[in-house]
């Protein structure tokens, strides 16, 4: 296996994982453990922290993420320097969908970094939810690189029904639903207030 491909297979684990994280964020921003359905439950899935595993898996992510990128101008074939991933606008193939990626882990960090929890103590619940909530453009851009990144970097154009990016597309409907579906509670929610 190249490379490239290990790099492709690493993005798409890490682009799984941080839409399972996303979604977890969203649980953890809806009361979720008042839920009819999370009261259906098993106790076991019940017991988890999802509070840990949302930190877990935003961690783990992190490190797929680096490690996808990272091994991209390892392989010859890809004509990418190490320079090409932090200026993308000069990199050998779709330069903007590679921007799309490093403006997507740029924000992704920045989140992380907010939560820490010195730093998030420091800038007070208010910053920290508002830059939180860049989350939710970070999700559009991480699955739109995905959908529209060749992944072996020969600039073809986008098979949308090749299982790579059904795998993302399937992502991005996750995304796009449970985001209806959170609006219509945090709508729910404003509606009770008063």
């Amino acid at each position: 296996m190249a490379t490239i491909d290990i790099s492709g297979a690493i993005g798409l684990i890490a682009m799984m994982l941080l839409t399972l994280n996303f979604l977890m964020g969203m649980m953890l921003s809806a009361a979720y453990k008042k839920s009819v359905y999370w009261i259906k439950l098993p106790e076991q899935v019940k017991k988890l922290n999802i509070n840990n595993l949302h930190n877990y898996t935003a961690y783990i992510a992190l490190g797929l993420v680096l490690v996808h990128a990272l091994l991209i101008p390892l392989d010859p074939s890809s004509k990418f320097s190490f320079t090409d991933l932090l200026l993308p606008l000069n990199a050998p193939h779709q330069p903007k969908i590679v921007l799309l990626g490093l403006i997507s882990f740029i924000a992704f960090l920045l989140v992380i970094i907010s939560t820490q929890k010195k730093i998030k103590k420091s800038l007070g619940f208010r910053a920290w939810k508002n830059i939180h909530l860049i989350s939710y453009c970070t999700a559009i851009l991480f699955v739109v690189h995905g959908i529209l990144m060749d992944p072996l970097l020969k600039d073809r154009p986008t098979d949308w029904i090749d299982a790579e990016k059904l795998l993302a597309e399937g992502c991005a409907a996750l995304i796009l639903i449970a985001t209806i579906i959170r609006y219509r509670y945090h709508i729910a929610s404003k509606k009770n207030l008063n």
